[in-house]
């Protein structure tokens, strides 16, 4: 469905500009999850979680900038569901990676 409001947004930039916005967003989610699991009592690396949260932040901010810019070329927002790593449970794998470099 196109905008009566599009100025000159053609759908290939639009179609890009969502697929680049959910890149942004599942990788805030990445970050996010990544300095919590460091922010853990039993892993305890809190410059490391402090790190990753303000890079979730960043990657949010990206997306959100991307976002208001759709909107303000008329552009319609398609976000994507979150998929579950095809490595399943990464952070347990990343757990264990770094007990074995303790």
């Amino acid at each position: 469905m196109s905008s009566q409001v599009c100025q000159n947004f053609h759908a290939d930039c639009e179609a890009t500009l969502n697929q680049l916005v959910n890149l942004e967003l599942n990788a805030s989610y990445v970050y996010l999850s990544m300095s919590y699991h460091f922010d853990r009592d039993d892993v305890a690396l809190c410059h490391m979680a402090k790190f990753l949260k303000e890079q979730s932040e960043e990657k949010w901010e990206h997306a959100d900038k991307f976002l208001k810019y759709q909107n303000k070329r008329g552009g319609r927002i398609l976000l994507k569901d979150l998929k579950v790593s095809e490595h399943g449970r990464s952070l347990a794998g990343l757990h264990l990676g770094g007990e074995c470099v303790l």
